[in-house]
């Protein structure tokens, strides 16, 4: 099979050919259609997450948004068949015994394996995957489309539910990309009135055509004031790995608003006590999601109310994908797509 294989980090992808793998018996092999590029994946590949360096299995085979159909199984898979589409999410496995998965938290799984960085993922044409971890996909979606769902749509889906989103609510989106685009759309289906931000005007213009209620200049101060003025917000996400949409979002935050930290940005968050309880403002993380998160988002995109913007581009061309997300020229999402 082809496959597109870390061997060092900070250097370009090598397109190999390597053996196809073989299932174990709790595991599915599927012929791959569709993998999403995440910001994630450029942090393991360029090693700059101390973290992620240390997890990152050799000669790794990135890829965490994974989406094609099963064409063997192991002896002790029975409920998923030969032929049937299933996704696979940064979640590769969770021991389903420990505090954090007892408690319904099973992203935070203490003894978790991660999708692409401590196993194979899907930069290939065929990967191993845990069946009990192997999603069905709805028939309504196609591969392409339900593909960054596994990631970038369970991610921000789980931080507006963490943070307490509810009709009503004013939400703003810091960062209209990959993630930001459909954090719009799910905080619109949560019955959220939306403010999106970002410093590119085609990312603004995207923000509005998706539905924000307004779409604004992240680095406009009195933008920025206005809508404290106004009475602030209840959420803001921040999707951006940009420190200052941190300290943008502080300001639009309305008192006990939330604060939910999904992009990572090199350098530390650094917030005044003062601002914090002043206003009673909540700070949050959120970790990705679980797979009860990421059967909500799917059935969200399949009854029309989240649609992944998404660009297809062939495995070969997965170096020039990456670069283009360095340099923040990617709307939406690149699908790497196989087979065609």
């Amino acid at each position: 099979m082809k496959a597109a294989v870390l061997t060092e980090f900070g250097a370009p992808l090598v397109i190999q050919e390597l053996p196809t793998p073989t299932p174990a018996d709790d595991e599915v092999l599927i012929q791959l259609e569709a993998c999403g590029v995440c910001h994630s994946d450029l942090h393991i590949i360029d090693g700059d997450l101390p973290a992620f360096r240390g997890a990152a299995k050799p000669q790794l085979i990135p890829g965490h948004e994974a989406v094609g159909r099963i064409v063997a199984k192991g002896k002790s898979v029975s409920h998923l068949e030969i032929g049937q589409r299933v996704g696979v999410a940064w979640l590769y496995q969770s021991c389903g015994v420990c505090e954090q998965c007892r408690e319904g938290n099973e992203n935070l799984c203490r003894k978790g394996v991660v999708t692409g960085l401590m196993v194979d993922g899907g930069y290939a044409e065929f990967m191993r995957a845990k069946a009990s971890h192997a999603l069905p996909v709805p028939d309504a979606l196609s591969s392409q489309e339900a593909a960054p769902l596994f990631c970038a749509g369970v991610t921000v889906y789980r931080a507006l539910k963490n943070a307490g989103t509810a009709p009503g609510q004013r939400v703003a989106v810091f960062g209209v990309g990959g993630l930001g685009h459909l954090a719009i759309q799910i905080a619109k289906a949560m019955g959220a009135e939306v403010i999106g931000f970002d410093v590119s005007p085609d990312k603004l213009a995207l923000a509005t055509e998706l539905g924000a209620a307004r779409a604004l200049d992240a680095t406009d101060a009195d933008a920025l004031k206005g809508v404290a003025k106004a009475g602030g917000v209840h959420v803001a996400v921040v999707t951006s790995a940009a420190k200052a949409a941190f300290d943008s979002a502080m300001v639009v935050l309305r008192p006990t608003g939330t604060l939910a930290v999904v992009g990572l940005p090199a350098q530390p968050l650094t917030f005044a006590a003062l601002q914090l309880v002043g206003r009673e403002i909540r700070v949050i993380g959120s970790a990705v999601g679980t797979r009860d998160d990421l059967r909500a988002v799917l059935d969200l995109a399949a009854a029309g109310k989240v649609r992944c913007r998404t660009e297809a581009q062939p495995l070969d061309q997965v170096n020039q994908v990456l670069d283009r997300m360095r340099g923040g020229g990617i709307y939406g999402r690149v699908v790497l797509r196989y087979g065609e």
